[in-house]
């Protein structure tokens, strides 16, 4: 449960180990009913069948009582939110909702082909590194941290969740099925083209054909494969995570030194060399 993780060593970071408010704990909690919630739409939208090994709640029980059980979560998370009486993080999280949807709706839309990684990088902030960036945002905001200490936070939060989706993306090619818990290959076997392809494409202007008509026809995935090794588009993509990864690091060295900033710290290498 890494979004709960990092609520809660964010708060230990700003407010001492012994000092996290019962507030903070909460923040901690919403986040990851949000964020379960949204996997189970996820999994109705996408017809998934498995996730980390396990048959998805639509497999097992339908598309209707997946999305009930997400709604469900997204109520209970809107309730505990409330009884925080906070404005400014109840802005956040209402933010961080809004960004899941957007982020959907950028991924069923064709981007320019010259604004293609551009726009994968803001559609993985809205549908990944929002919620941790307006999670570890509202932490500070809670503890009651001046503005600079909470841009850091959310600083933190945003990079390290860009990060944590492009290694998604770069598993999705190089990971095992059995060490990813879901098939690999899932998004370019969907239509989707994530940042591998998109950086093949660059080098390759046969690639761009594939990504139009989502690689749809027959050996059209065995042929972005081709362009994606060929072009050393893994490389590009693992330099971009890594980049997301150092102002991470960058933006936990702004907080003071402790056990929790060393375990911040030590979480952007573990979501960097993670194989699963």
């Amino acid at each position: 449960r890494i979004r709960p993780a990092i609520v809660i060593l964010m708060s230990q970071a700003l407010e001492g180990e012994e000092s996290i408010t019962q507030r903070q704990q909460r923040v901690a909690q919403i986040t990851e009913m949000i964020h379960t919630a949204t996997l189970l739409h996820d999994d109705v939208i996408d017809k998934s069948d498995a996730r980390r090994g396990l048959k998805t709640i639509n497999k097992l029980f339908g598309n209707k009582l997946a999305v009930l059980g997400g709604d469900f979560l997204l109520a209970r998370a809107s309730v505990t939110l409330a009884r925080l009486q906070e404005p400014r993080v109840i802005e956040c999280f209402g933010i961080a909702l809004e960004h899941l949807v957007k982020g959907e709706l950028l991924q069923i839309h064709k981007a320019e082909p010259g604004n293609a990684i551009s726009n994968y990088v803001t559609k993985s902030y809205y549908k990944t590194a929002s919620l941790i960036a307006n999670s570890t945002k509202s932490a500070a905001i809670l503890g009651g941290h001046s503005e600079r200490v909470i841009d850091v936070a959310y600083e933190y939060g945003k990079n390290l969740g860009l990060a944590f989706q492009v290694v998604d993306d770069l598993l999705d090619f190089e990971g095992t099925s059995d060490a990813m818990g879901k098939p690999t290959l899932a998004d370019i076997n969907s239509g989707l083209a994530t940042a591998p392809v998109l950086y093949a494409a660059e080098h390759f202007a046969e690639v761009q054909p594939l990504i139009d008509r989502k690689f749809s026809q027959v050996g059209d995935v065995q042929l972005a494969l081709h362009y994606v090794e060929k072009s050393g588009a893994l490389n590009e993509t693992r330099t971009l995570a890594a980049s997301y990864a150092e102002a991470a690091v960058a933006a936990a060295y702004e907080l003071p030194d402790s056990t929790a900033r060393s375990a911040l710290v030590s979480l952007v290498e573990r979501v960097l060399l993670r194989n699963r």
